[in-house]
């Protein structure tokens, strides 16, 4: 297969111009506000208002987390040769650790207003994460940008700006990160579950997913391989989450019985 180059301009009047990146994350607070309603239906104490706060904090996290997570864990020292990098969105480049750091502080802020422990808006929060996952995969793709290692496999694909064949792990991280996982999250948070279950199981799974797209994908440029010729700093990332996801899991079980 042969990538053809998109125009990640997808809308230019002359006086403004609607990248696809943005759209994309258009489409990822629209879908978390859809899935929000359907999920408010089932639990008691989400308003049209508190769910409208949560996606508003939410996306404001994400957006600042995920882009100063990107250029301090992906792109430092290009951060340190130009520091308005940082603020370069549309030129892609965002950090899912980082934008889940962000995403956790805000939900933090979101809790105290709301008088709610942190883990009930978390767990609440959870399931409308992968779909968003999902678009800003597909951005990455558009932006033909994280491309993977080079390859001679089947499943690659030729990127003629590159002038080789490339693994297309954005389209691998789209289907694990965004669809998979959404489709496990949204069935196990269906049925009441104790407190930090869902967040413990989106931990491992993500961690999990990430960890294993990682070796497809190519390293970092600032980074590279990190250890034994195959540690990425994504895989390093996602470890910690495994681990707490796993200690969320069984504290959660202490908790019930108690």
């Amino acid at each position: 297969m042969t990538y053809y180059q998109i125009n990640p301009i997808a809308l230019d009047v002359g006086f403004i111009q609607v990248h696809w990146y943005g759209l994309m994350y258009l489409f990822s607070f629209v879908s978390s506000y859809l899935l929000a309603k359907v999920r408010a239906k089932t639990l008691k104490n989400w308003d049209n208002k508190k769910i409208e706060d949560l996606i508003f904090y939410a996306a404001v996290g994400v957006v600042l987390g995920g882009r100063v997570g990107d250029v301090l864990f992906y792109q430092f020292g290009a951060f340190l040769a130009d520091p308005l990098l940082v603020f370069r969105i549309w030129q892609g480049g965002m950090s899912f650790h980082g934008g889940l750091l962000g995403v956790g502080l805000a939900l933090k802020l979101f809790s105290r207003k709301y008088n709610e422990p942190f883990f009930v808006s978390l767990d609440f929060a959870i399931p409308l994460v992968p779909l968003g996952l999902f678009f800003g995969r597909m951005g990455n793709f558009i932006n033909s940008e994280l491309w993977g290692v080079e390859t001679t496999s089947i499943f690659g694909m030729f990127v003629p700006r590159l002038g080789e064949m490339r693994f297309p792990t954005q389209l691998l991280e789209a289907l694990l990160e965004g669809l998979v996982l959404f489709t496990i999250i949204w069935i196990y948070s269906k049925k009441p579950r104790p407190t930090m279950r869902i967040t413990a199981l989106f931990l491992m799974a993500y961690g999990c997913f990430r960890i294993f797209a990682e070796f497809f994908r190519d390293p970092s440029i600032d980074w590279g391989y990190l250890a034994m010729g195959w540690v990425t700093m994504g895989q390093i990332l996602s470890l910690p989450m495994i681990l707490l996801g796993l200690f969320l899991w069984f504290k959660a079980i202490r908790v019930r019985t108690k």
